[in-house]
């Protein structure tokens, strides 16, 4: 943990601890974190954890958990309330340092928190329901099937959210009564440690556990004896080491991960409304989100227009450090993404495709002291493109033209990613047949996100590829409790 949170406010680099049973435990080693925007400044210096400091964390967790499994819902519930008050509460002191350590813009920063703390509180009044036993009886006999948390709970969060993410994951755990051990990601773990260790305060020691590391801490936990469950956010090929080093103790797994997600405008759209609302789901976080708008298709008529049309409203951007003034467009997080993207926009390029390259640069002398690309939006490229067919992660947006929905709903399910969608028509009984017909996981109609009703009742995930498992609404409960059923013959 941070061992003096007022350098959130400087430039001087804050040391990262672990936290294990509420209490900071410091390392025998410690790796520099650098701003992605200005890689000459150290923003922290962040704890590496090993096997052993894994083990400390979940047996703080375990043991722990055979008191918190005993509370009430109303007690759990309580405190994750309060804990949500917290997170807005706390808001304004850490979303600076998340710039900083992230790429992402502070307004960006300030809306996830409160988005974060939402979660929190959808889960704690939905556990009041779900968290009942079902009840049934005759004249033979009464049965009741009652819910159990499962124990220790690992959480394996990413870079590109980690507040969300991470309560996505917390919330619902301890709702249900588990404990939790959650790895930060090494290149985004301050904001989100800072928050916790406030947040683990409010409860029984050893319930919420933080460690840093690498891959090896993950392994770590997806392999030790105690951990009942890993659930992780991320890419496939992480999730498939986890899935296998928890095989060997049948542990279950829950994961969401990538997406290559369509935007597909149908003839009667409203485009006026539909492209600001597009560009804002392509490049949020500058395109560093799992279910960000990848790829957008375009009535043969209305081609041309929307292209021009997205092309100047992308060029409104102001690419920069996301502390400068002005800036509403920051980094890529880390140097394997932006190799990764870069040598996908030259690919594209060389293929042939129409590349533009969008936006104003704000800063010029720093550009290249950060992982800064500009917006670039790509035409004229064809529905089997190695951009329109996978899943970029960045601020990289293919236009593709189509004559035939049929052709563009079997393209999209070609792919075995599925995790959201969005459709754009005027006609709600024929967005309902279309939606039906895609392989995703959701679907969202004239936008490209959940409304608040959708954020509390929307089990949030994808299919095929695109994770196992939800998050969110009573369904996401279901991942954090066993079943335990009792039947009393007369």
């Amino acid at each position: 943990m941070a061992k003096d949170e007022t350098t959130m406010q400087t430039s001087s680099p804050i040391t990262l601890d672990h936290l294990i049973g509420n209490k900071d435990v410091t390392s025998s080693s410690y790796a520099e974190l650098r701003d992605p925007g200005r890689l000459t400044d150290v923003v922290g210096l962040i704890a590496q954890g090993d096997a052993a400091t894994v083990d400390a964390a979940v047996r703080a967790a375990h043991e722990a958990f055979q008191s918190w499994k005993k509370t009430s819902y109303e007690e759990r519930a309580a405190l994750l309330r309060t804990a949500a008050d917290l997170l807005d509460a706390e808001a304004n002191a850490v979303v600076e340092i998340m710039a900083r350590e992230s790429g992402m813009l502070v307004g960006t920063n300030k809306a996830e928190i409160g988005m974060a703390a939402n979660i929190v509180r959808d889960n704690a009044e939905a556990g009041e329901e779900f968290l009942k036993p079902m009840e049934v009886s005759d004249a033979e006999s009464w049965v009741s099937v009652e819910k159990r948390p499962i124990g220790v709970i690992a959480d394996i969060v990413p870079w590109n959210a980690p507040i969300i993410l991470t309560m996505r994951k917390v919330a619902p755990a301890l709702v249900c009564g588990n404990t939790v051990v959650i790895k930060p990601a090494p290149t985004a773990p301050i904001g989100l440690t800072l928050l916790l260790k406030k947040m683990a305060a409010l409860f029984p020691a050893g319930v919420i556990n933080v460690v840093h590391g690498g891959g090896d801490v993950g392994h770590a936990l997806s392999v030790h004896p105690l951990v009942r469950k890993v659930s992780f956010t991320g890419g496939g090929a992480v999730a498939r080491q986890i899935m296998k080093a928890a095989a060997d103790g049948l542990k279950g797994v829950q994961f969401e991960l990538g997406g290559n997600d369509p935007s597909i405008l149908l003839p009667d759209a409203n485009f006026d409304d539909a492209i600001p609302k597009i560009l804002g789901g392509a490049f949020r976080r500058s395109g560093q989100f799992c279910f960000a708008v990848k790829r957008v298709y375009v009535p043969s008529e209305a081609y041309a227009d929307v292209v021009a049309r997205l092309e100047a409203e992308t060029d409104k951007f102001r690419v920069g450090h996301p502390l400068d003034q002005g800036v509403n467009f920051g980094p890529i997080n880390n140097r394997g993404q932006f190799d990764f993207l870069k040598g996908l926009l030259e690919r594209t390029r060389a293929s042939g495709a129409t590349v533009r390259e969008l936006g104003t640069v704000v800063d010029p002398a720093g550009w290249d002291n950060g992982y800064y690309m500009r917006p670039a939006i790509v035409s004229d490229i064809a529905m089997d493109a190695e951009l329109v067919q996978i899943e970029q992660f960045g601020p990289i947006l293919p236009v593709v033209k189509y004559d035939s929905l049929d052709e563009v709903i079997e393209s999209v399910n070609a792919g075995e990613l599925g995790l959201g969608s969005s459709l754009w028509t005027r006609d709600f009984d024929e967005a309902l047949k279309i939606a039906r017909r895609i392989e995703a996981g959701m679907t969202f109609i004239n936008n490209v996100g959940t409304s608040r009703l959708g954020q509390k009742n929307i089990p949030f995930g994808g299919v095929k590829q695109s994770g196992i498992g939800r998050e969110s609404s009573p369904i996401g409960l279901r991942e954090y409790v066993e079943y335990h059923a009792l039947n009393y013959h007369k």
